[in-house]
């Protein structure tokens, strides 16, 4: 099963997040109708319809009727949820793909779905090299286990012929309205209460990491072509191709901040092992090149100015290495 053409109306769920906001945009600049739905609404979402829904507590039932009435013909889940224990990561993690999977199985009519997945699903990457689809995946961290079990949920529905559905699995997003709870939203965050008291002094914890970061507008590209795609890969993985030194990316941040060179103090510090990533992180995205024709359009100094402008002035936090 395979829907080819340029989606019309799409349903974006978890439309309020960093990704979510950008893939919005990214359908309704090319000429798509978007509905954001999301938990609770949130500024810079756009002028889109927008429903109030915890798409992980509906049924499939419930969550089929509400995509069979907004006559959507694409979906893309940009949801992602957090726990403390393997049981919460499931249940923010799995159960509502379940939920979701059920849904689209269930609506009158087929639809194109993206999931979005995490690169941090293959687990390690050996130092110095490039991961590819073809990966066998071996995570580490709650959190990854739990993306990489709902991806195979996905992957498997396609492969019986069940849906429609493309799995990207996406590095670290940097670019406008970055979440304030990552390393750089908190850490533009502090360097903008440094920045109204001149003289202060940031103190930063870097790991000795090296990631590969993508503008979150190119990500959102990325998956509108996915969704217009003929006939895509079911797994590609979205990514500059290029792992960058993180200490390198916090210097380029205080450069765009225009704050003086010593107005940050940094502190190296080890890689957390309970972390979402680890010291190296590098995507290979050519099947992603091949298949979508999808290039990354961003240099990673833009995404950073646009950190830097989209950011709220916050009160100091402990920020970890990352």
């Amino acid at each position: 099963m395979s829907l080819a053409g340029r989606p019309r109306r799409v349903a974006v769920l978890g439309a309020t997040g960093c990704v979510g906001r950008h893939v919005c945009a990214a359908f309704a600049e090319r000429g798509a109708d978007v509905v954001a739905i999301a938990r609770r609404p949130a500024r810079h979402i756009g002028p889109y319809p927008f429903r109030a829904l915890d798409a992980g507590r509906l049924t499939g039932g419930e969550l089929a009727a509400v995509l069979a009435e907004s006559r959507v013909d694409t979906v893309v889940n940009a949801m992602l949820g957090w726990g403390r224990s393997a049981r919460e990561m499931d249940d923010a993690n799995v159960r509502p793909v379940e939920r979701l999977l059920a849904a689209l199985r269930a609506l009158p009519d087929p639809v194109r779905y993206v999931h979005l997945g995490t690169i941090h699903e293959y687990g390690p990457i050996p130092y110095g090299t490039a991961v590819d689809e073809t990966a066998e995946p071996r995570p580490t961290s709650l959190y990854a286990r739990s993306k990489l079990t709902a991806s195979r949920l996905v992957l498997d529905a396609a492969a019986r012929g069940e849906l429609d559905a493309v799995v990207l699995r996406l590095t670290n997003t940097l670019g406008p309205y970055t979440a304030p709870e990552s390393f750089f939203g908190a850490l533009a965050a502090r360097l903008r209460r440094a920045a109204a008291a001149p003289g202060e002094v940031t103190d930063v914890a870097v790991a000795a990491a090296h990631r590969d970061f993508v503008d979150v507008r190119d990500a959102a590209a990325a998956v509108y072509a996915a969704a217009a795609g003929a006939a895509p890969e079911r797994l590609l993985n979205i990514g500059r191709g290029e792992a960058v030194a993180v200490e390198t990316l916090v210097r380029t941040l205080v450069e765009v901040s225009g704050l003086p060179p010593d107005a940050v103090r940094i502190r190296h510090a080890e890689v957390r092992s309970r972390s979402a990533g680890a010291d190296w992180i590098q995507v290979d995205p050519s099947r992603a090149r091949q298949s979508l024709g999808w290039r990354p359009g961003h240099l990673l100094t833009d995404a950073l100015r646009a950190v830097w402008r989209t950011v709220e002035p916050a009160p100091p936090v402990p920020l970890s290495p990352r």
